[in-house]
């Protein structure tokens, strides 16, 4: 037989299907044939056989007409890189996290068992090393196989390698379609982009990208992120039996899952070791002995998520950061892909030892099975505006009927993925010392300050003239005489009602917003007269950096969650930078931070000492709906809130009991304090212990005293008042 007639004698399967498609009359009957051998790779075929074998005669004629249109489809398809994880770590490099749209972790053919690729040639390409893209033969076989009965595929793993990618890359369901429809459009722009990957890439870099690429089922995307899913170990561990499962299920994931169907699973796996028999890559009596072992599933869940994290509200906060950043892209579309694409390392500014020690602390006072009273925190580094911790009690979670579960961060602000806010109480009674300092006033302005007073004549930023406010201290032993270091110490209401008056409703507001601080809900500050004794409703978070704006004498440094974004692939390293302005005058901010160190020392801070300087205020609501306690050192600022998450208001901190232990009005010094002290002695541990500016002359003597005064520097701090417009 001559080389001719051999190669037509082989062709005879194929030519004969073709022709069956040729003999048909009606567009109708045609196209269904057409449908039915496309799907199959014949076409493709076809095509192949005019470009190599032009001449079988007239349909050899007709072939090669085709494959002249066919070689004009564009070939140059773009082969990115994989979409990947977004692996978070902490500021040392720890990594906490790992996020994903597609579950995926690229690894090398090195890392890799060869009995992967192995068995997943002998079910689905047994001649890859050896073609160009396209086998002929194997598109014979299936034709043949399928005219019997036994419909067959016969798409190589280079061209179901393209298929993948050009799914991979889709921007929309349309294109998802496109890239997956049985149709001969689709199949004969995935040969042409074959044929062109073939020539760019070796076999190897082909092999590696296909199981990078690869959907297993049960979220796994990639082979090694199915070996940990299925049996909890890296792919380069992966035996015979363990390859031959999951060469199986790159064909139907959903139907052969082993998780759900393991009965499909184990019938798929038993045919790719027959297989891997037959293509003499596996030894009989091995492949015997893995199909008695059974699939030996031993699944780890699903990963790729904030919460999976060890950190995961430090993670959704980080996340959502991202996503508002121009760090990472100019639109909201550039960066919402950018992180579909993934392979980033985000180091950010997390101190695991200020978060852990945070966590703890909260856990040990208001444990999370108190499922209604929360308490949550915030760490900032004054200067950069580093977030250095958010922790709170209640577990990360979107199961509204779990206990001691939510999915608000309770330390950050609404658009942040947190809540509403909630009063702050007394800690705003700072900014009126800040705007009072900076408008000159001393440590020695004096008012007389009894229990209850009637305040009247207080103007808005508008000039709206406010009705009088009937204000009362809440302990029965703090009236008389104060000025600005007494009232401090013992949080006097009266004193502060007439300080504010003193320098301005409007000024003091304004004081406030230069700090830093804003309603958690993004609205507006409301400017009415008990605006210093804290009715706004703010975050932890934002009350931390308004503090550090103190800490740091008067530079108001935005938050920021994240250090650096490097590319994974490129190494590209992209470094954020602190936006830092400074607002507050610098001998005001140090004013300030000497009378914040005072209440320590007798105050309604006594006891809350961290064995280094520090300076902070208390905060009771009016009612007690909610308890704050903010403070600071010159290298970290943090705040914590107490309340009740059906809402402070309708439900007080009044006659509870929290963490077994009954309280008849939770103040700032009694709960919120402790936290504080706890856990900034563990987060300031390895920090220097750093010394605050000396107090300004100009305020006067730093420890000067009123003359007539009476009082017991009670925790008592509570604030009552009326709302006034």
């Amino acid at each position: 037989m001559t080389e001719s007639n051999r190669g037509g004698a082989f062709l005879d399967p194929f030519l004969e299907a073709f022709r069956g498609f040729l003999k048909h009359d009606q567009p109708q009957d045609r196209r269904e044939a057409l449908l039915r051998l496309s799907g199959l790779g014949v076409v493709a075929g076809l095509l192949s056989a005019a470009l190599v074998m032009p001449w079988v005669g007239g349909v050899g004629l007709v072939a090669r007409d085709a494959a002249a249109g066919f070689m004009s489809l564009p070939g140059d398809l773009d082969v990115p890189s994989l979409s990947s994880r977004v692996l978070l770590t902490a500021d040392d490099g720890t990594p906490f996290a790992e996020v994903s749209e597609r579950e995926r972790r690229v690894v090398g053919l090195d890392d890799i068992s060869p009995w992967v690729g192995t068995a997943l040639m002998a079910i689905e390409d047994d001649r890859f090393y050896e073609h160009k893209g396209l086998d002929l033969r194997g598109v014979i076989r299936a034709a043949a196989r399928t005219a019997q009965g036994d419909t067959q595929g016969g798409s190589t793993i280079t061209q179901q390698y393209v298929k993948n990618l050009l799914i991979e890359t889709a921007d929309t369901e349309e294109d998802v379609e496109g890239a997956s429809a049985q149709n001969l459009g689709r199949k004969l722009t995935e040969l042409r982009y074959a044929i062109d990957v073939e020539e760019r890439l070796t076999k190897d870099e082909i092999l590696e990208g296909y199981l990078n690429l690869s959907y297993f089922g049960g979220g796994a995307h990639g082979v090694e992120i199915a070996a940990q899913r299925y049996f909890s170990i890296p792919a380069a561990d992966l035996d015979p039996g363990q390859a031959a499962m999951l060469a199986g299920l790159v064909r139907a994931p959903s139907f052969y899952d082993p998780l759900n169907n393991p009965e499909g699973a184990l019938e798929r796996r038993n045919v790719v070791l027959d297989r891997m028999v037959a293509t003499d890559v596996l030894d009989a009596k091995e492949a015997e002995a893995h199909k008695e072992r059974g699939l030996g599933i031993d699944s780890t869940p699903r990963g790729g998520s904030c919460a999976e994290s060890d950190y995961p509200f430090f993670c959704d906060y980080t996340m959502r950061w991202l996503r508002n950043s121009d760090l990472i892209g100019g639109t909201a579309e550039e960066r919402e892909q950018r992180i579909v694409q993934g392979g980033l390392t985000v180091r950010t500014t997390l101190d695991a030892a200020a978060q852990d020690a945070a966590e703890k602390a909260i856990e040990k006072r208001v444990p999370h099975k108190d499922s209604t009273k929360f308490a949550a925190q915030a760490m900032i580094e004054p200067g950069s505006g580093r977030v250095r911790a958010l922790a709170q009690n209640l577990k990360y979670g979107f199961d509204d009927e779990a206990v001691g579960t939510t999915s608000l961060n309770l330390a950050v602000d609404q658009a942040d993925g947190g809540s509403s806010g909630y009063q702050a109480g007394s800690t705003f009674k700072t900014y009126t010392l800040a705007a009072a300092l900076e408008k000159g006033l001393g440590y020695g302005t004096s008012f007389s300050s009894p229990k209850s007073m009637s305040v009247s004549g207080m103007s808005g930023c508008d000039g709206t003239r406010m009705s009088a406010w009937n204000v009362r201290n809440a302990g029965e032993s703090d009236d008389g005489s104060h000025n600005m270091i007494s009232a401090t110490k013992g949080s006097v209401n009266t004193y502060f009602a007439q300080l504010q008056k003193r320098v301005g409703l409007c000024e003091t507001s304004e004081m406030a917003e230069k700090a830093g601080v804003h309603r958690a809900d993004g609205g507006d500050l409301g400017v009415w007269s008990s605006f210093t004794l804290g009715d706004q409703e703010v975050s932890p978070l934002n009350v931390a950096a308004s503090y550090a704006t103190f800490a740091a004498r008067g530079e108001y440094c935005e938050p920021r969650p994240v250090r650096s974004v490097t590319e994974e692939g490129t190494g590209e390293q992209l470094k954020t930078t602190s936006e830092c302005e400074r607002t507050v005058k610098q001998d005001a901010a140090d004013g300030v931070n000497h009378l914040l160190q005072q209440t320590f020392d007798g105050g309604t801070a006594k006891g809350l000492d961290i064995g280094r300087p520090a300076a902070g205020k208390t905060g009771t609501t009016d009612g007690a709906a909610y308890a704050w306690f903010a403070g600071y050192t010159p290298n970290l600022a943090s705040a914590v809130v107490v309340g009740d998450v059906r809402g402070g208001e309708q439900n007080p901190l009044q006659s509870v009991t929290i963490g077994g232990r009954y309280y008849g009005i939770v103040y700032g010094g009694t709960l919120p304090g402790p936290i504080w002290q706890e856990s900034m002695r563990g987060a300031t541990d390895h920090l220097p212990s750093d010394s605050f500016a000396g107090s300004p002359g100009s305020f006067g003597d730093p420890k000067t005293e009123p003359a007539e005064q009476r009082g017991d520097d009670s925790d008592d701090d509570g604030d009552d008042g009326d709302e006034e417009a």
